[in-house]
């Protein structure tokens, strides 16, 4: 009884992630919400020019850098992402194998699975299950930015990275749509391991539980960075050797963007590192995209953490 229950229910949420109609048949299109490159553009600059602005305006308008206290909107939001996150690691991941177990017959003497997760043969089009939660996760990055307006009012605040690693994010899940680009199987798959990981330790410590005594939510990111660049070598292997993959302007241009993350990543946990040596333990609450901040305004901020240790 229990057996057959756990199996129908297996089943139902397979459905509802990977077989339903409408996410059979999706398919990318210009008339699809956020789809087209003007909606792109549009989309970044008001994110940045809205960022910058309320920056500008809580120091004009509150000389002092005391916070503005949100309630428990940023646990909701905590809350919120990581739900989402793991929703479309299991969506991606059922419709991943679905789509192995439908289409092998066509590329299986010349892939195995691996190389499908991370080199789509040339010519695919961005439709199918995989391409649904691809779509999904390309959303999520609109209310993934609200931690920016989080880190302004409560931190006073504004970093670059921040900007421009979320500006990244959006504009690297609307390439993967638009060239249908290899790779992102495995990229989401590891983004949303990490998102959820991540926002549930923020969650955590939102509602008042204890931190952890190192860096955790930088730790997370330098595991996915690491697994990430590893991907993106055996990307350009099967590439080369393997036939060709589909998309690789668009890998290309990514690739790139996401050196430049990793480079500033490493400087940013390199400072960390040196901070903690020298009991700046408060750092380990902060994100990824809150260390340069941190670093560059210790001197500032040495009483206010002084006071947290206490």
């Amino acid at each position: 009884m229990n057996m057959s229950l756990a199996t129908s229910t297996i089943q139902r949420i397979n459905y509802l992630l990977s077989e339903q109609p409408s996410i059979r048949s999706f398919q990318w299109s210009p008339i699809m919400w956020g789809s087209t490159w003007s909606f792109l553009i549009i989309s970044i600059s008001a994110y940045i020019i809205s960022s910058t602005t309320l920056h500008l305006l809580l120091l004009l308008l509150i000389r002092r850098r005391r916070p503005i206290p949100l309630g428990p909107i940023p646990a909701l939001h905590s809350l919120a992402m990581l739900l989402i996150s793991a929703t479309i690691f299991l969506g991606i991941l059922s419709s991943a194998v679905a789509e192995i177990r439908d289409t092998r017959w066509i590329w299986r003497r010349s892939k195995t699975p691996l190389q499908w997760l991370l080199c789509f043969p040339i010519g695919t089009r961005p439709s199918g299950r995989v391409f649904f939660w691809s779509y999904i996760f390309y959303l999520s990055r609109f209310l993934h930015i609200f931690r920016t307006f989080f880190t302004i009012l409560r931190r006073r605040t504004l970093s670059f990275f921040q900007l421009f690693n979320h500006s990244i994010l959006i504009c690297m899940s609307f390439l993967w749509l638009e060239f249908s680009q290899s790779f992102q199987v495995i990229a989401i798959l590891l983004m949303t391991l990490v998102f959820a990981l991540v926002y549930g330790y923020r969650f955590w410590t939102e509602i008042g539980l204890r931190r952890a005594r190192f860096p955790f939510v930088m730790n997370c990111h330098l595991v996915f960075l690491g697994c990430n660049l590893a991907c993106h070598i055996g990307v350009l292997l099967l590439h080369f050797y393997n036939g060709g993959c589909n998309g690789m302007g668009a890998w290309f241009f990514n690739s790139v963007l996401n050196g430049f993350v990793l480079l500033l990543f490493l400087r940013s946990y390199v400072k960390t590192y040196y901070l903690i040596r020298e009991n700046y333990f408060s750092v380990a609450s902060s994100s990824i995209s809150q260390v340069g901040d941190f670093v560059t305004s210790r001197t500032s901020n040495y009483k206010s953490v002084s006071k947290k240790e206490m």
